[in-house]
């Protein structure tokens, strides 16, 4: 992010996850796989399948290596599937690119037929028999998926809130039709979890810029606070910045920082963009603002956080009341 932390607008399309390549089990070169297997260039996932794990994955945070468990698996069902099939729920949010948040780790595939439960069968596999409408299918990477609309709506009625809100705001994003969404979840009435999709569906918001956002958006809503504003406009005596969430009337901001942005690479020199941050913190701060900066470190302990939110925004409310000037 630029030192004005962002635009309205300034969203990038997510880029589609990558399927690893996938080995099947041959009876003929069984000693090869097993060599294989002990040396780690390959990994058992399922039943006679086998992937190629990727390059620095044994490195990666436990979030990644979730991500990363859940591809697999997912290349292994594709390799294994025979009737038609689309991946659905989180794993399509997976697969478009979307933002996940508590990842399960099991691939979730819509077809039209209930198969029998065989003995031994995978409980990580999760099959939805349902017909699902020409409208609501597409491909990515030549893998069949739900839509980014369909996969708002499954997403919404299934997951926790908190994690669904993560997709919804993502899949707008990423261009999901709002319209189409809605015309989706009109069809699902009557179904469970109906009522939270609705919820879901009226708080997601395209400014949304990262899933932090999104998580501090659903526990505030859970807690009956007024909604804030996403990308605030402040004007500081340095100039036009941006606050991620915000009441501008009582000027507090809410601001999530994710570490990577203060470790280098494309956002450049980390001492650079701690003092920049520091003038600008320093800038909103001599405009009047409180800011509350916030990590998944926070997100953490929401009860905690609420209480914070609510102090600050108590501390506003008297700052602005006549002659609280004269007392403090």
């Amino acid at each position: 992010m630029p030192p004005s932390r962002r635009r309205p607008g300034d969203t990038s399309r997510p880029t589609p996850r990558d399927l690893p390549t996938v080995v099947r089990y041959d009876s003929e070169r069984r000693a090869v796989i097993a060599r294989r297997v002990r040396r780690g260039e390959l990994r058992r996932v399922r039943r006679g399948r086998y992937v190629v794990p990727a390059p620095g994955d044994a490195g990666r945070g436990p979030a990644l290596r979730r991500e990363a468990g859940v591809l697999a698996l997912a290349a292994a069902v594709a390799e294994s599937l025979r009737t038609d099939y689309w991946f659905s729920h989180e794993t399509a949010a997976l697969l478009h690119g979307l933002a996940v948040y508590r990842l399960s780790d099991r691939v979730h595939v819509t077809h039209a037929w209930k198969p029998p439960a065989p003995a031994g069968r995978d409980d990580r596999l999760v099959r939805h028999p349902i017909r699902l409408p020409e409208r609501d299918r597409t491909v990515v990477d030549a893998r069949p998926v739900t839509t980014l609309e369909r996969t708002t709506i499954d997403c919404a009625r299934w997951l926790p809130g908190v994690q669904a809100l993560v997709v919804a705001d993502s899949a707008l994003r990423a261009g999901a039709d709002l319209a189409v969404v809605r015309e989706v979840l009109a069809e699902a009435s009557g179904r469970p979890g109906v009522r939270q999709a609705r919820r879901v569906v009226e708080l997601a918001d395209v400014r949304a810029e990262s899933p932090g956002e999104s998580v501090v958006r659903w526990y505030l809503d859970e807690a009956g606070i007024d909604a804030p504003r996403l990308a605030v406009e402040v004007q500081t005596w340095r100039g036009q910045a941006w606050i991620d969430l915000g009441w501008p009337e009582l000027r507090v901001g809410i601001e999530f920082d994710g570490a990577v942005k203060y470790s280098g690479g494309e956002y450049g020199d980390p001492r650079e963009r701690l003092l920049a941050e520091k003038r600008r913190h320093d800038a909103l701060t001599e405009a009047g603002w409180i800011l509350l900066r916030l990590t998944w470190q926070d997100l953490a302990d929401p009860d905690r956080l609420i209480r914070r939110v609510r102090r600050a925004l108590a501390d506003a409310g008297r700052r602005r009341r006549p002659g609280s000037a004269a007392r403090s």
